[in-house]
């Protein structure tokens, strides 16, 4: 890869630091004056339809975002992405992500380093869709011959928390009479509480690990196989012998690995194992065989349904102009926040109970992407990068934290998401609930946007010092982001959307987005201190003297 372009040396960045010295948004004062504005500014992308009009963002301002993407080769970067090229330069690798969704037969085919990657990706899916299907139908039975009712996965990091989301928001597809759970945390507490009403004889464990060493998800791997041991010995389901326990694993245990020796040194028959790929980043690995669990609890098409709508947003980036192209656009509404405006947080507002953990989500997608102090290069960045992404769903989070982007000092932008038709439309005493839950949400980025200044408080009668406390500044930008239902295409297009937001982003910055170095550091430690928890004098000895006094602590009170 060539080096990274330094965005502070383009004339795009000079052009938007003089606006900056200038600058002082006036959302109502725009709206007044433009009536195009909101017809500007608002963007199809497949099923979605987005409102970029309540940001903090002119046209003058829009065409400086787009130069600067131009200057620092985003649409340069996605195609050399697509086409295969080693854009993970610190681990010398293709990141093909993409290649995931892309539709059978698709001209030309992709061939990687040799590989025919179309061909290698819809041979997991159709063995992966044959297995859920097997599953769903009950013709894959326990080691006493019943029907699966629950599938619980084991994996952490992006192979726990793309399946739980994904399965959060879809549930309502989920048609086979089969519940997922979803085990990550090695706090002991998270498989204990999850397997506590289960039968053994009717639960299927996939253990997603791509090398079958991660340290979290072999020991929850080990747990659940004592667990379905221990119970199937009380029930008299096996005899406890070495061969019936075995088998019993090997009825009830899939893995999702590439590392087909220790999946049999597990117990796991490999021709249940479901491969992926060293170019499928875990944070971006949903759309492959990490879906295991949604394709059994939601079914096959609903899986391809999902990868279609994944695929749409990835066409849109690729052949929609950067002036119109909704992911690179909200991209560098974020870059021009972050580096021009101060703001240090991004808030994602589902207005939708379903989308509960797309928040969190977006957190490993967005900071363990781009949370990176060094470009691809090596050189240090010359910008600030990255932001903390956070939320909740509305309307609980009006009764959180929402007085703090009304009325705090911080700049906090927000996108709001909501569907125009509920999963379940309910009505309280003839009013419809959906219809109140929607007129929150834009209500919400109204108030945001406009405010409410001290001559209209006073025209309501109040006085004084109240004046002040019930002004809102406004000027605090949003995007709105309708689509008609919550359905597995338009999930997947939602999900697209932020990974070519954080793609966007990570170009400009001139950072490698699909490494996450940092998180190794950690793991490295805590292999050396956990012999010292359990009381290794040396391990001791070699801790620092905070460590030291904390694991005293831990000796002192641990029964």
């Amino acid at each position: 890869m060539s080096a990274p372009i330094d965005p502070t040396t383009t004339s795009a960045w000079a052009e938007l630091s003089a606006i900056r010295e200038s600058f002082s948004p006036d959302l109502r004062g725009w709206f007044d004056s433009d009536p195009t504005r909101v017809e500007r500014l608002s963007l199809p992308m497949a099923d979605l339809h987005v409102d970029l009009s309540k940001n903090l963002v002119t046209e003058e301002i829009r065409a400086a975002l787009v130069r600067l993407a131009e200057q620092t080769g985003v649409a340069e970067r996605y195609a050399a992405m697509l086409a295969g090229a080693h854009i993970n330069t610190t681990e010398d690798r293709a990141v093909l992500h993409t290649a995931l969704r892309r539709p059978a037969g698709a001209s030309p085919a992709l061939v990687v380093d040799g590989q025919d990657i179309d061909h290698d990706v819809h041979e997991v899916l159709t063995s992966l869709s044959v297995f859920a299907d097997r599953v769903r139908s009950g013709g894959w039975l326990g080691v006493t011959g019943k029907k699966v009712t629950h599938v619980v996965n084991i994996g952490i990091g992006g192979s726990d928390l793309g399946p739980v989301m994904v399965y959060e928001a879809l549930k309502p597809y989920a048609d086979a009479g089969i519940e997922a759970r979803f085990v990550s945390n090695i706090d002991p507490t998270d498989i204990a509480q999850k397997t506590a009403d289960l039968d053994p004889e009717t639960t299927l464990f996939i253990v997603a690990s791509k090398t079958f060493t991660t340290l979290e998800t072999l020991t929850n791997a080990r747990l659940a196989r004592d667990w379905l041991w221990a119970g199937l010995s009380a029930s008299d389901a096996i005899d406890g012998s070495d061969e019936s326990r075995t088998d019993a694993v090997a009825h009830h245990f899939v893995a999702v690995s590439t590392a087909l020796d220790k999946v049999a040194a597990f117990g796991i028959d490999p021709a249940n194992a479901f491969g992926f790929w060293d170019w499928v980043g875990g944070r971006y690995s949903v759309d492959s065989a990490i879906g295991l669990s949604l394709a059994i609890t939601l079914g096959p098409d609903a899986l391809r349904e999902l990868l279609a709508g994944f695929h749409s947003v990835d066409e849109h980036v690729r052949t929609t102009p950067l002036e119109r192209n909704v992911p690179v656009l909200m991209g560098l509404l974020n870059v021009w926040y972050v580096n021009f405006l101060g703001s240090q947080t991004h808030a994602v507002l589902p207005y939708a109970q379903q989308l509960s953990r797309f928040p969190a989500y977006l957190q490993q997608l967005t900071m363990e992407s781009n949370g990176k102090s060094v470009r691809w290069d090596g050189s240090a960045v010359t910008t600030d990068t990255g932001e903390v992404f956070w939320g909740e769903p509305g309307t609980n989070g009006q009764h959180a934290f929402y007085q703090l982007i009304h009325q705090g000092t911080r700049l906090i932008p927000a996108d709001f998401i909501a569907f125009v038709n509920p999963a379940y439309p309910l009505k309280d005493d003839g009013q419809d609930v959906h219809a109140l839950f929607l007129a929150n949400f834009l209500a919400q980025t109204k108030a945001l946007a406009f405010g409410k200044t001290a001559s209209e408080v006073e025209a309501e009668g109040t006085t004084g010092a109240l004046v002040a406390a019930r002004t809102f500044a406004g000027n605090r930008p949003t995007t709105s982001i309708f689509a008609p239902a919550l359905t597995p295409a338009v999930l997947g297009q939602l999900i697209a959307l932020y990974e070519h937001i954080t793609f966007t982003q990570g170009t400009i910055w001139g950072i490698n987005s699909f490494d996450q170095w940092g998180v190794e550091l950690g793991k490295q430690l805590a292999l050396q201190i956990a012999p010292a928890i359990e009381g290794d004098a040396d391990a001791v000895a070699a801790q620092d003297a905070s460590t030291k006094a904390l694991l005293a602590y831990y000796a002192a009170h641990r029964r």
